[in-house]
């Protein structure tokens, strides 16, 4: 895989008879390494991708810790989709190991499947309902909201206060730094509760990792001769310097403008990462505390995601938190009119396209970056301009 210095990078936008890389990508995970790729192979563009942190892969980076242990630095990353056309793209660079992800939460000192099933429920209550009774206990429980605005209306009006208080307000304070009632309704209308025995998070029809780890299917997608690759370097630093025709950017869009309207709001994590001096160390890959006593919102095991057979194992406690690098975009109203500030700006800049989660400030499944930035590749196949809605108006 090419990577290059700086004075590298600098020469070779000099050079003629090019005048300059024909784009500049900004950001190095899913979004800009598949629009780098594609760039490079289907339109034999010249490319030049860049990243702050010293590694491709962006959240999605994964290695061997000290002990030898394969871990996802960022927590854990589990590839689903519903899309054939994203799982063929993919399948070029590498191969697949099958995996359902199944997630328990431990609640009243139980351990119980999330989200909520029929296992959930019967363990909790002590009792041996059909899927039909627990649809009529549900429905009991059930506190109809007129209007659902916000995450806590939707649970509410699902499954009554009792449940959303064992369950979810906890948890989404703990992770969001906000009570449920202030946060916008899409964050808990994507968690299902089920009345049968499924404890498979995600029911997509495509489940599984990358054989090899996220890392090495990077370093696959990028290793193009057409592709170079510049780590540990800030785009403030060198935008000036390295000549080029056009900007992908894949950061922070309120960032990319110096902030002008204000900082757009995001959660970000802290991850304590522990080996243990045990094979196994919990019977799934991820267990949620929903307590809010509990400081953390999840501990992972990641030998459960990876397959990997070692005498030892590695886990992390993800802590939610205010400062560090931008991770979720909180959806609330607000956050949406400031977006929509900086995407006006956006649209009156030329030469310059924003794509991915931080670039177009929405939170996206791994697949659906994919996607994103795989309509955009098409647009500019196709000679359309392209607006960062656009490209993502299409993802999977």
């Amino acid at each position: 895989m090419p990577k290059i210095t700086l004075e590298q990078a600098i020469s070779a936008s000099s050079r003629a008879p090019h005048d300059g890389y024909d784009y500049l990508i900004v950001g190095a995970g899913f979004a800009g390494s598949v629009i780098a790729e594609r760039l490079a192979a289907g339109l034999g563009k010249q490319v030049l991708l860049i990243d702050r942190r010293e590694h491709i892969g962006g959240n999605a980076y994964d290695h061997l810790d000290d002990a030898g242990v394969m871990v996802h630095r960022y927590g854990p990353h589990i590839f689903h989709t519903n899309a054939q056309r994203i799982v063929d793209y993919l399948s070029q660079f590498t191969e697949w190991r099958p995996y359902e992800h199944r997630v328990l939460a431990r609640v009243d000192e139980h351990l119980v499947p999330i989200p909520i099933n029929l296992t959930t429920l019967n363990t909790l209550y002590g009792l041996s309902m059909t899927s039909e009774e627990a649809e009529v206990f549900l429905a009991e429980r059930a506190e109809p909201v007129s209007t659902i605005r916000t995450s806590e209306d939707v649970v509410i009006n699902q499954i009554g206060r009792e449940l959303y208080e064992k369950f979810f307000r906890g948890y989404t304070r703990k992770q969001w730094g906000l009570d449920p009632s202030d946060l916008d309704k899409s964050v808990t209308s994507r968690i299902p509760t089920r009345t049968n025995e499924d404890d498979r998070y995600f029911t997509d029809t495509f489940q599984m990792m990358p054989r090899e780890g996220y890392t090495h299917m990077f370093e696959r997608m990028l290793d193009h001769p057409n592709i170079d690759i510049l780590l540990d370097t800030d785009f403030k630093a060198v935008r000036e310097s390295i000549a080029h025709r056009h900007l992908i950017y894949c950061g922070p869009i309120d960032e990319y403008y110096d902030f002008r309207f204000g900082r757009l709001p995001y959660r970000s994590l802290r991850f304590q990462h522990e080996t243990v001096q045990q094979a196994e160390y919990q019977p799934v890959a991820v267990v949620n505390f929903p307590d809010q006593s509990v400081p953390y919102t999840r501990i992972t095991e990641y030998k459960h995601l990876t397959g990997q057979t070692h005498p030892l194992t590695s886990i992390s406690y993800e802590f939610p938190c205010d400062d560090g690098d931008p991770y979720y975009p909180v959806p609330r109203p607000e956050n949406a009119e400031l977006y929509k500030r900086y995407k006006a700006l956006a649209d009156e800049t030329a030469n310059v396209t924003f794509l991915g989660r931080l670039g177009t400030y929405k939170y996206y499944n791994m697949d659906q970056v994919v996607g994103q930035a795989l309509a955009l590749y098409q647009r500019i196949e196709d000679g359309h301009a392209v607006a960062p809605e656009a490209a993502g108006a299409t993802a999977s």
